[in-house]
């Protein structure tokens, strides 16, 4: 890493930062419903290599974007013209924590930044947010901010929200700078309130596999933003402050009132989706892990039929894998591409990865990647 740094800068870094990418065991769209999440870091991070400046500017360079494998491309930012929607492409994730963390008044100054990460980009499992979560936990210990892993994944989320203009919710970040090894995250979207839950799959001989479709349909972004809309649609018509607040019981009179089938149908997901977090954590904290795998089935149900977000090769990823022995899967993160977790006894794991890739061919889709997902931890400093 130093190396990529001192071929780029002509120096040597400040300090060494990684954040992990996540992957969420459930609870998909509703942390922007003031909902409950259940993920898991990932042993892929990105690092980020710093060293401060003091001419007020940014200089950021990725190992992944040098074209053609030739010499470094460097995206370069002065800290005082940093305005919302004003960069494009990765290096504006950068730019916006720099830009969060001096509008809530902390004093960040001009840094050369390079950038590695193998974090599949495009599959679901937030490399955005490992991205902005590595270089956050590098200002934050170069500029010596004293801000807590709580507030400093709420303004990665703003520069993710206001800079870059993708609307996501808080999970991600929250995933990145809080998980940790051999535990699922708990996080209560409303209160950010956390609790470490056991997910040790290893000891009663399950593996969680990513299935990554290595697809990425033109409808995601537009289409997050849809369904983020009707939630609120729906949660004004109910008069409630977010869908989180409606109880299963209540369910079917309040969907009742919803006169829109399509909203009515994306409220549903939200409302069932919560309830099905909570019985995952329930059956995690009563030892009975492979009882989580119908539940990951009804969420993959859900999220296909009612939020309308699943894609064909994420179904077939999930059919597969289920009729290969799985005991239970559904697709994660926004939608219309990216990654499928299947949660497999260890001794089915490759038979149910053959059956997944046989599937995969047998439709003329590409071939997926396939690895285990193993509970990992937060971000760090590594030098």
């Amino acid at each position: 890493m130093s190396g990529g740094f001192r071929e780029a800068f002509g120096r040597d870094p400040d300090g060494v930062w990684a954040a992990p990418g996540r992957v969420n065991v459930i609870g998909e769209f509703t942390d922007y419903n003031d909902g409950f999440v259940l993920p898991i870091a990932l042993p892929h991070v990105t690092r980020a290599a710093i060293a401060r400046r003091d001419d007020g500017r940014l200089r950021v360079v990725s190992a992944q974007q040098a074209p053609g494998g030739g010499g470094p491309t460097v995206a370069e930012a002065s800290l005082s013209e940093l305005e919302p929607r004003t960069a494009t492409g990765w290096a504006a994730y950068v730019f916006g924590v720099a830009w969060a963390l001096r509008e809530a008044g902390r004093p960040v100054g001009g840094a050369d930044i390079h950038i590695d990460s193998n974090v599949p980009i495009g599959a679901g499992l937030s490399s955005s947010a490992a991205l902005e979560c590595s270089v956050a936990l590098g200002f934050r210990d170069l500029f010596s901010l004293r801000i807590t892993r709580e507030r400093l994944a709420l303004l990665a989320q703003h520069a993710e929200n206001d800079f870059v203009g993708v609307p996501c919710g808080i999970m991600d970040q929250t995933a990145s700078l809080r998980c940790r090894a051999g535990r699922a995250l708990l996080l209560d979207t409303r209160s950010l309130a956390t609790r470490q839950v056991p997910f040790d799959l290893a000891r009663e001989g399950l593996v969680l596999l990513v299935l990554d479709t290595r697809v990425q349909h033109s409808l995601g972004t537009s289409a997050y933003a849809e369904r983020r809309r009707a939630c609120e649609e729906a949660a004004r018509t109910l008069g409630v402050r977010a869908l989180r607040d409606v109880e299963p019981g209540e369910m079917q009179a309040a969907l009742a009132r919803i006169a829109e089938p399509v909203i009515a149908r994306r409220a549903r997901h939200i409302i069932t989706e919560d309830a099905r977090v909570l019985e995952v954590v329930r059956l995690l904290d009563a030892g009975r892990p492979r009882d989580v795998g119908p539940v990951l089935s009804a969420g993959h149900a859900s999220l296909r039929d009612d939020f309308e977000v699943s894609a064909p090769e994420l179904d077939t990823a999930v059919e597969a894998a289920c009729s290969a022995g799985a005991l239970g899967a559904r697709m994660v993160g926004g939608g219309f591409g990216g990654s499928a977790i299947a949660l497999v006894d260890a001794g089915r794991a490759q038979a149910v990865e053959t059956a997944v890739r046989a599937a995969f061919a047998e439709r003329g889709f590409g071939s997926p990647r396939v690895f285990v997902a193993v509970p990992s931890g937060m971000a760090r400093r590594l030098a």
